[in-house]
């Protein structure tokens, strides 16, 4: 999918994009020519992340399907303690470590799998924040929702983004998670839920 054009928005140039905000605010990545490949836009993720705010800071994060790493990178510039990538395509991983080299970023790790596969695996850390953005086409999220939840990889107040066609069924969400947020750009329809604490009533 071609990333929106928003009037009034600073553009970044083919095969690039341009990080929001934090310590690494303007830098631009390269994107891996990869069919299919379909970063986020700087337009929505402005939008998380200042729904995530101020909850990023020294929050463990997971980019499953990290395609470009925009989300995940995105975090570790706003102060995120760790990022997990999660990507299975061996060239868009390769492009993401030189990304996350050129900024001489910390506190990261590339894993070069499917998500699937990586979600059933023992878990070695929770997650305070997961960004579940896989391709449209996959139908991935309503599983990779169930994995998240069954092996217990969430911390008790995790935050997790989803990215969907709008035109796509909303994805059936463990009965633990509440809808916080859900908004629409273009063709895109993302949201964010959150783990509710049991005896919690979300408004």
């Amino acid at each position: 999918m071609t990333v929106k054009k928003t009037a009034g928005k600073k553009k970044s140039p083919a095969g690039q994009l341009r990080i929001v905000a934090g310590i690494w605010r303007s830098r631009r990545l390269q994107i891996a020519d990869v069919p299919g490949l379909r970063p986020t836009s700087s337009r929505i993720r402005e939008t998380l992340f200042n729904w995530l705010t101020p909850g990023i800071h020294g929050a463990y994060c997971l980019d499953l399907c990290a395609g470009t790493g925009a989300l995940g990178i995105e975090a570790l510039s706003r102060g995120a303690a760790g990022t997990t990538f999660v990507e299975r395509s061996a060239k868009a991983a390769a492009t993401l470590k030189n990304n996350l080299a050129s900024l001489e970023a910390k506190r990261f790790e590339v894993r070069i799998e499917d998500a699937q596969q990586f979600l059933t695996q023992p878990v070695t850390q929770k997650y305070d924040v997961v960004f579940l953005d896989p391709p449209f086409a996959a139908d991935l999220h309503d599983e990779l929702c169930r994995l998240l939840d069954k092996h217990d990889w969430l911390s008790s107040k995790a935050k997790i983004y989803l990215e969907l066609d709008k035109d796509q069924s909303l994805p059936t969400l463990p009965a633990s998670w509440s809808v916080v947020h859900n908004k629409t750009a273009g063709n895109v329809r993302y949201m964010l839920a959150a783990v509710q604490a049991q005896g919690e009533v979300r408004k």
